[in-house]
């Protein structure tokens, strides 16, 4: 199986073998329960579909409901398919799987959704330059000209504006899996993770150089 489903629980700091303090996040991973199994045979492709977090039946929508009784699992918040490794993994509908997948990994993608930022002007947004404060200057943190002239006499398409900034979905590659909690179901893992506290992320196996 190439990935899980978990959720950003917080931040600590793990040792490693040479006695420095590594700072990780910590993510429960622990709970996926395999609710559908995809064959090259009956799909057309092989993966495995788990989902995360039981729910009750009036939080899913009729159609999701529908799904999960045909399948005969439990109703979960958040679903997600993952490739298998091989098509001869043997998994089966209700089965639980946990943090083990990620033993003997070294580094993970990692997908989630970034916190929402609201409104941002460029500077914050796109990093733009500010503007001088001395001499008359009033235009210190605003964007400037947009490049319109008599013609085309319109604001081109596609510029670097002010507007909303963040709660969208971003995959942060490679990070370092510094350990894994088999007994807990946590995963700790170096670097940016995308989103908030408790946000859902999906993990996944890193590979490439």
């Amino acid at each position: 199986m190439q990935g899980l489903i978990g959720k950003k629980i917080g931040m600590t700091r793990l040792f490693n073998d040479a006695g420095r303090a590594v700072a990780v996040t910590v993510i429960q991973a622990g709970n996926n329960v395999v609710e559908q199994v995809k064959t090259a045979d009956k799909d057309g492709y092989s993966a495995v579909q788990l989902g995360f977090e039981p729910v009750a039946d009036r939080k899913v929508t009729m159609p999701e409901l529908g799904h999960f009784k045909k399948l005969g699992t439990a109703p979960m918040k958040i679903l997600k398919e993952f490739k298998l490794d091989s098509a001869e993994e043997a998994l089966a509908a209700g089965q639980v799987v946990g943090v083990e997948v990620f033993e003997n990994v070294k580094f993970v993608n990692v997908t989630g959704i970034s916190k929402g930022r609201g409104h941002a002007g460029t500077i914050k947004k796109y990093n733009f330059q500010r503007g001088r404060e001395s001499h008359g200057n009033t235009n210190v943190r605003e964007r400037g000209s947009a490049g319109a002239n008599s013609y085309p006499a319109r604001v081109m398409p596609g510029l670097k504006m002010s507007g909303h900034m963040g709660a969208a979905q971003v995959t942060t590659r490679r990070l370092e899996v510094v350990g894994i909690d088999k007994e807990a179901g946590l995963v700790f893992v170096k670097g940016s993770v995308p989103g908030h506290k408790t946000g859902f992320v999906f993990l996944k196996k890193f590979i490439g150089k």
